[in-house]
């Protein structure tokens, strides 16, 4: 058990946490959700022991050890990638060393014989002569093959270091396992074999991250990280925030009575727990809910940016066809005679080659030039596209938001564009900053409110998740879902591919392509 104990923390004036009493018990996984700049990362830091809070403690139950995913690229380039898995298990690795160090000398004697026995004892305790295999099982199910087991870390890519410590963190079976964006840079198949584990997983979990879909699988509790004080609730991510939204809404009906929200909360709490899956953790969590009490669910006090696409006019029949399409990213061909029509109502999702994809929709956006083949828009369809680079929006920009937005805009008054950056909580004195002084989820809002003004009625979106913390996600996905007319896009965010895109086409390796009218659920279980 992980004790949390009148935690606080300061950086100057700033107060980030205050009084903060949490356990973090075993056989449960804690999803730690929070704007951004709430303190998610930093409050796993204090956990971990890498920082030290203003007050309060933490305690880590006697005995118990913890495992924490390392952030550190660099950190491990001077051992091999199997050595730096087993490293997860420090003391494990520091036996492994001794024994080696006291077997190579050359004169041997019987103190030497008796350190030997006393470490052989605690390294069979430690399950060290199953070390190596799994170490190599754990890296292979994160898909880094044997051939690259004994490699240098130093001669790993990024994303395949991520992967290595991973591994590294899930090694030996800790007590406590603390993850902060667990999924990043992972393929489907090894989040998918990362949620399984987790769920069988009999130790404490505590997690931050920014895939929903993630979080709804293996979360049995919400810990929200707001105002200063963090609040533990029970279930995952979805139920947290549908039924916080049903609080909020019910608080502010002043005409029903206490007793008909009271019924109404508890209805929701039985659906919410009749439609859970069959998995361990989803009866987990069914379990939790059958005791909940109507004054545990609470309205949250975030706030999320209203995003609303609304076009000007309806689109007619004709409305996009590719045919026999082919384009090049820095002269390797990556679409190779694409060819398909967008029809009424169809929001595709594209998965596969990222470069290709990037090169698709910039062309179709009128910002390239294919190598061969037709691209063939409606004459009423209008189009709005967001780039997965906006820094040349930004770069080298003097403007205030109000002055960037007025570029964009057929009513340049300044209450009418104050009403879209409202929208994306960028009010009074915040909508004056200079748009070259944003950070990276401030810039994604910005294009958002920059596409709601254009009102067009196709969409392209190239990764627009990226840089934007779990409530502008949420608020994307709902727009995005209420959206009357067409939207081509793509995007690592699974619960968004999922819940939007009526239709998959996956661009290959080799430029070639696949279409199918289906879910992305569904995609991933014909071809995974």
């Amino acid at each position: 058990m992980l004790i949390v104990e009148n935690l606080s923390l300061r950086f100057g004036g700033r107060k980030l946490f205050d009084n903060v009493n949490l356990k973090f018990v075993p056989g449960h996984c804690y999803g730690i959700i929070g704007a951004n700049g709430a303190g998610k990362s930093t409050f796993l830091r204090i956990l971990s022991g890498e920082l030290e809070p203003t007050t309060g403690e933490v305690f880590l139950e006697k005995g118990r050890r913890m495992s924490v995913l390392k952030q550190d690229h660099y950190a491990f380039d001077k051992y091999n990638v199997l050595d730096t898995v087993i490293m997860g298990n420090p003391r494990l690795y520091e036996i492994m060393k001794l024994k080696d160090e006291l077997y190579a000398k050359d004169d041997f004697n019987d103190e030497d014989g008796i350190k030997a026995a006393e470490l052989e004892g605690e390294f069979s305790q430690l399950n060290g002569w199953e070390a190596e295999s799994d170490a190599s099982k754990l890296l292979q199910s994160l898909s880094i093959p044997e051939d690259q087991h004994f490699m240098m870390m130093s001669e790993l890519n990024g994303r395949e270091k991520v992967r290595v410590f991973l591994a590294q963190a899930l090694f030996g079976n800790p007590d406590v396992l603390i993850l902060d964006e667990p999924t990043n840079d992972l393929d489907i198949k090894s989040v998918s074999w990362l949620e399984e584990f987790l769920i069988n997983y009999q130790g404490s979990v505590i997690v931050v991250s920014h895939d929903r879909h993630f979080l709804n699988n293996v979360c049995t509790y919400i810990a929200d990280v707001d105002f200063g004080a963090i609040k533990l609730y029970t279930g995952n991510y979805d139920f947290w925030y549908q039924s916080s939204e049903l609080a909020l809404t019910l608080m502010r009906d002043q005409n029903k009575k206490k007793e008909e929200k009271v019924k109404e909360l508890q209805a929701f709490i039985q659906r919410f727990s009749a439609n859970a899956s069959k998995s361990k953790q989803a009866t987990s969590r069914k379990k939790l809910l059958d005791k909940i009490v109507i004054e545990d669910i609470q309205p949250s006090n975030r706030k999320y940016p209203f995003i609303h696409f609304k076009p000007e006019r309806e689109a007619g029949n004709d409305i996009l066809l590719l045919d026999d399409f082919c384009a090049e990213y820095e002269g390797e061909k990556v679409i190779d005679r694409l060819r398909f029509t967008v029809n009424k109502g169809d929001k595709i999702a594209f998965i596969g080659n990222e470069h290709g994809i990037s090169t698709l929709f910039s062309i179709l956006a009128g910002e390239g030039e294919a190598l061969s083949g037709l691209a063939k828009f409606g004459i009423t369809i209008t189009r709005e596209y967001f780039p997965k680079d906006n820094s040349v929006f930004f770069e080298n920009c003097n403007l205030s938001l109000i002055d960037w937005m007025r570029q964009f805009s057929k009513d340049d008054s300044e209450n009418y564009i104050r009403g879209f950056l409202g929208k994306m909580l960028f009010s009074g004195e915040e909508a004056l900053k200079s748009a070259n002084v944003l950070s990276g989820g401030e810039k994604v809002r910005c294009m958002f409110s920059k596409m709601m003004l254009t009102t067009a009625n196709f969409l392209i979106f190239d990764q627009p998740t990226n840089h934007l913390d779990l409530e502008a996600i949420t608020a994307l996905n709902n727009a995005m879902n209420d959206f009357p007319g067409n939207i081509l896009f793509t995007t690592h965010d699974r619960e968004l591919a999922q819940t939007v895109a009526n239709r998959i086409i996956e661009i290959k390796d080799d430029g070639s392509f696949i279409d199918r009218p289906c879910t992305y659920d569904e995609y991933l279980e014909m071809n995974l």
